[in-house]
Order: structure tokens, then sequence, then C-alpha cells
């Protein structure tokens, strides 16, 4: 793949780039209407195939929180067009990789040394690319490590790059109102805190140190004294990424499934913190069959009086009693006093549906994430919302700002679990308490 020697950071550069992708939108849109005005039958796809040809070009040259948007919204399968889905699924493994000078450099930065003077081996050419960093093979007496190495600039241009991509996702998501501010803010927070590689290093090892008990998972080790704010190294891991595990046995199939569940309930229920960035790139499947988890820059913590209320979301008997029901989406945000009383209808018949659906793993003691009519309905309910004209009237900001995160990681977490094929015990989680 080529490599990129530049990767813009002044706020004009990074700005005059992400303007050349929305007049490109811009142009798509037009070009869409006037062929609509010939052909009225004429859908959207081709239209989405250009926007999303459009944005991800964009986006990938500046890598940074930009590219890290796309890679978020590309686990929302069922709420975009897959036109997007597929491209912006790119930003999780095909992104152009730095250059070797500028990886010396970014070494000689931050430890005043290149690598060459660190370890006793050491791959200037990356092994894998994504948004924020990549990794590059290393050996220290005789152990091969993974040194994952931050762009340049990314930490810097995070406010500017959000606030630029912001006009892009209020047309994508219909975010109206005056405090949509607080969506942003979440995104940024998260963001900034992923651009700081001790802060990595310490959750690292605090998840791998509580979550190590969990059977069928494993973690790399970390190496404080090899890491800084833009550099941290572990344990090289051998294993094929999830996405690209090709597996038949059902038994296989169940037993990384529970892994993957229990890790995630574990920290949910447990820990009230969570490794939200579920995407296939962040785990492997290694010769024994067992589960690898890496990157735990992503981070979200569950505050109670958010836990409490999501959680009991999830008891069919508030689900179906209406006013309880109403009390629970109020106090998540969802809905709101100044709402209307046809909006407060809308909305509790809407999350009604949702709800009901999606909560459907919690109600019994196993499930099947095989279940394609399960995957077929999440579909639906997307589709049918997409097209929902009384929805592109209303206020777009529903939901308390811990929805972005712990969504993502729900919305992920679904989608590793039917594309393993899994049928899991619900509450196995528990033993580990």
């Amino acid at each position: 793949m080529k490599t990129i020697d530049y990767i813009p950071t002044s706020k004009i550069e990074r700005a005059t780039k992400l303007v050349q992708t929305g007049a490109k939108v811009g142009v798509n849109y037009l070009k869409y209407y006037g062929e609509k005005i010939v052909n009225s039958d004429l859908n959207k796809d081709k239209l989405n195939e250009e926007n999303a040809e459009d944005i991800y070009n964009g986006l990938k040259s500046l890598k940074g929180s930009a590219l890290k948007v796309a890679q978020m919204l590309s686990m929302d399968k069922n709420f975009l067009p897959q036109a997007y889905v597929e491209k912006f699924s790119l930003s999780q493994f095909s992104v152009p990789p730095l250059s070797a000078p500028l990886v010396l450099k970014t070494f000689k930065n931050n430890f005043g040394k290149t690598p060459y003077e660190i370890f006793d081996e050491f791959n200037p050419n990356s092994v894998n690319a994504a948004s924020i960093g990549q990794v590059h093979l290393a050996v220290k007496n005789g152990k091969k490590l993974a040194v994952k190495i931050q762009y340049p600039g990314v930490a810097n241009s995070i406010s500017s790059d959000l606030a630029l991509v912001k006009p892009i996702a209020i047309r994508m998501f219909n975010l109206q109102g005056k405090d949509s501010d607080k969506y942003f803010k979440e995104v940024e927070d998260k963001l900034i805190e992923e651009t700081n590689y001790l802060l990595e290093l310490k959750q690292s090892q605090e998840v791998v140190d509580a979550c190590k008990k969990i059977d069928n998972l494993v973690f790399p080790e970390y190496y404080p004294e090899f890491s800084s704010e833009k550099i941290i190294t572990m344990d090289w891991m051998n294993g094929k990424h999830l996405s690209e595990f090709k597996n038949s046995d059902s038994e296989i199939a169940n037993k990384l499934g529970q892994a993957l569940w229990d890790f995630y309930m574990y920290q949910i229920h447990i820990l009230r913190k969570v490794h939200a960035d579920p995407h296939p790139g962040n785990f492997l499947i290694n010769d024994q069959n067992e589960l690898v988890a890496l990157d735990f820059g992503c981070m979200k913590s569950i505050p109670n009086d958010f836990y409490i209320p999501y959680f009991e979301l999830v008891d069919k008997k508030i689900i179906n009693d209406e006013a309880l029901f109403r009390k629970k989406l109020f106090e998540l945000e969802i809905l709101r006093t100044d709402d209307t009383p046809e909006e407060i209808d809308y909305f509790t018949a809407m999350f009604y549906d949702l709800l009901s659906l999606f909560t459907l793993p919690f109600q019994t003691d196993t499930f099947d994430f095989s279940n394609e009519e399960f995957f077929e309905k999440i579909a639906q309910l997307g589709e049918r919302f997409s097209k929902d004209t009384n929805l592109k009237k209303m206020n777009g900001n529903r939901g308390s700002k811990h929805f972005i995160y712990m969504n993502r990681t729900f919305f992920g977490l679904y989608n590793l679990m039917f594309d393993l094929k899994a049928k899991i015990e619900v509450n196995h989680f528990q033993k580990y308490s």
C-alpha cells in the first residue's frame, strides 16, 4: 500500500481538505436532484456510493478524529446506507500508513532516540494502520513486540476536526436544537483521551488485571519502559482478526462468543466501565481458538444515574408498563420536558419498538446470535426509521450523552457476536464476580 510522507496538521490545511470534501458531496447532491427531475424513480444508492467514496477519501488522508468518526459510523450497520458502511468500515483496516522517515522522526521526537537504539530489531514499515496510530513489529531480548505510534498532529487537531465534521454529522443524524453540542463534546473528550497513550497504558493494565480470569480470553502484556504519550509497546499477539476468522465448528464459535460476551458484561456490570470500541480490528483469534483483546484507548465509564435506568429497561415488566416506561425515558433524556404531546407519544412508541427488539438477548437464559431473523428485524427497523418523514421533522437530539458510546458498544458487540454465530449463556459472567 502507498505510504504517507505528510499529514496536514494545521487548521487551515485540514479545513481546506474538509471543505473540498464537502464541496464534492454538494456536487453529488446537485447531480442527484438533476437526475431525479428526469427520472422520478431514481433511488439514492448511487448518491450514497459517491458520497461515501468522497467522504472516506477526504478523511483517510487527514487520519485522526475525522477518520475515527467514520470508523464509529461504520459500526451502526443497520442505521446507515450500505454504501457508507462498506466504505467507512475500511477505516478499520485499509488506511495508508506513515512512511519510514516520518516514523523515525516521530520516535526521535518522543524518546530522543531512534527505534533501532531502543529495540534489537525494528521494522519501519507498518503492519497495521488505523485512524489514530499504526503498529510496527519490534524485537527485544528475543521477544516480539507490537509498537503503536500515534500520527503527528492528531491530538492538536481533534477540536477543529470535529467542528468541521459536525455539519456532515448533523445532516446524517438529523441533530437539531440548542443542546446537540453535548454529543459532540462527549465524542471530543473521548477522542482526546484516546490520543493519550499513557492513559491507554494505565487503562490497559487495569482491564488486563481485572479480566484475565475470564476463560478463553487473553491479553498482551504492556511495557511502560518502552511507552510514552505518543508511543505504546505491548506483546506481539499472533492470530487472525475476528472478521477474517473462518469457522464452521459451533463449539468453537460458542466458546469464543461466550468469552467475548462475558468480557463485556463483566466490564459493564462489575467494573462499570467498558471497552467502547468493539470493532473486529481490536480482536484476534489465536491458534488455541482463544479470544485476544487489544487496544484499550477508548474506555467509557458508566455513571450510576445512567446505568440504573438504562439496564432497568432490559426488564420486560418495565417496558410493558407505559407509565414506568415513560418515566425511564425521561430519566434517560429520551423524552424531554419541552416535548409536545405528539412528540412524547411518537418517541415513546418508537423506543418501545426499539427496546423490545434490542433487549431480546437479555430476556432469556441463553441467546443464539446466529439467529438471522433477529438481525433482519433490526435492519428492517433501521430502514423504517430512515424512511420516516415524521422523524425528520422532529428534534433528533434524543437521549443522554452516555448513549453515544453505550450504543456504539452494543452495536459493535451484537455484530461481532453475529459474525461468530455464537450461542451464549447470558448471565455466565456472574461466576467471575
